[in-house]
């Protein structure tokens, strides 16, 4: 074996979970990332067996590592680098939130405009006559 521990960052961003590896950084520092319930620094050392809590908003993701891949991998090969335990139920909740049409707007950002509101009507009414 090459390779018998890995930082978690470059993992998340290798299996793509993550589209870019500050993304993952920034989500480790952000406290999204945990093994064990326990929040992890971008350094944190992975070992083969470790299971990852990671939060993708609104999909709360429970992975496995099974191997550490060279490199970034494509789509079809993930499978074998890392095992999914997320329970069925929890995209089941996400496909709901998603199916009520509600919007998301980021903490803080406040109310919207005039303008951006009635865009927001016409966009959920257009969708609603497809």
């Amino acid at each position: 074996m090459e390779n018998e521990t890995l930082r978690i960052d470059k993992w998340l961003w290798e299996v793509r979970l993550f589209k870019t590896r500050s993304q993952a950084t920034d989500a480790c520092k952000a406290g999204k990332i945990k093994i064990d319930g326990v929040n992890v620094k971008p350094a944190k050392d992975l070992k083969i067996g470790d299971v990852i809590s990671v939060s993708l908003n609104p999909l709360f993701k429970i992975v496995k590592v099974k191997q550490f891949p060279r490199s970034r991998l494509g789509a079809k090969l993930i499978p074998d680098y890392m095992e999914d335990l997320t329970p069925q139920a929890e995209y089941d909740r996400v496909k709901i939130i998603e199916s009520t049409h509600a919007e998301y707007r980021d903490r803080c950002a406040g109310r919207p405009t005039k303008k951006s509101r009635r865009l927001i009507e016409k966009l959920k009414h257009d969708k609603e006559a497809w």
